[in-house]
């Protein structure tokens, strides 16, 4: 993604990235120049969602429902996904929940966190998707987690970024 400004068109070159004409032609500037600032934002409030996951099970303090939310952790892992190793896979939830939270949401090590993320995001819908069902209390958000997640990676920090400034990217 270039820096520079965009050219000018006319009423009649305005068109969506989708190819479609827009309604509205005097919004492509506008669109244009929101749209880093809002990549930007969107994958601040995503690091600040998983934080907040995260930081209970670091802290060791009562998140929602779970008094303890790193054994909660280590039990869905041992015995809703069978996978050994739990306390150590725990462990490394919580590292992404965390470290990876505030990487993602600086843009550092944007693409592998945010695969990391997916890879996790897709262990949950797989683990609780047979029991939990589309309404109250169901699996749309890990579900959204899991896209959002592959789109950040699959498009990068963006122009706010700490990988931009490092001239980084993988």
């Amino acid at each position: 993604m270039t820096t520079s400004t965009p050219a000018r068109h006319t009423d009649a070159d305005a068109q969506a990235p989708t190819g479609a004409r827009l309604l509205f032609p005097g919004l492509e500037r506008l669109y244009h120049r929101a749209e880093p600032c809002l990549y930007a934002l969107l994958r601040l409030a995503f690091g600040i969602i998983m934080l907040t996951h995260g930081l209970p099970k670091a802290l060791g303090i009562p998140h929602g429902s779970m008094a303890d939310p790193m054994a909660g952790s280590i039990n869905l892992i041992r015995n809703v996904m069978g996978l050994p190793f739990a306390p150590q896979l725990a462990l490394l939830v919580m590292l992404l929940e965390t470290l990876g939270a505030v990487m993602l949401a600086i843009g550092l090590w944007t693409r592998p966190v945010a695969l990391a993320i997916a890879v996790q995001m897709a262990g949950i819908c797989y683990a609780l998707g047979p029991t939990w069902p589309w309404i109250d209390r169901g699996i749309e958000f890990p579900v959204l987690m899991l896209f959002l997640a592959l789109y950040i990676a699959a498009r990068g920090g963006g122009r706010y970024a700490v990988d931009r400034k490092i001239k980084y990217s993988l």
